[in-house]
């Protein structure tokens, strides 16, 4: 059991390495981000380990390709779901968007 915790641990940190790199490559090399962006899944899917969501939203769920809002997605809030279209394969993405009760 110990060990799975371990690798969980290991495997979240490297995701998190493989998406800020992906995020300041992106400008330079698109292609390379999209690659990070697989081997986090690869490393995601090995350990079957749940993709955390702030990370889960920055990519295209057809494509796999990285998203950077305003240069190759584009993001609407539409009634209670947003909208993201990814502008690769011209697919959108629908995410339920509702917001917090204030007591």
């Amino acid at each position: 059991m110990e060990n799975k915790a371990k690798q969980t641990r290991i495997a979240n940190e490297r995701i998190e390495i493989l998406f800020s790199e992906a995020d300041e490559i992106f400008k330079k090399n698109p292609k390379l981000a999209n690659r990070y962006v697989e081997l986090a899944r690869k490393i995601a899917m090995k350990i079957k380990l749940r993709m955390p969501r702030k990370f889960k939203r920055k990519y295209c769920k057809h494509c796999y390709s990285y998203l950077k809002h305003g240069v190759n997605c584009q993001t609407r809030i539409n009634k209670k779901i947003v909208l993201t279209y990814c502008f690769n394969c011209k697919k959108y993405t629908r995410i339920p968007f509702w917001k917090k009760k204030q007591c």
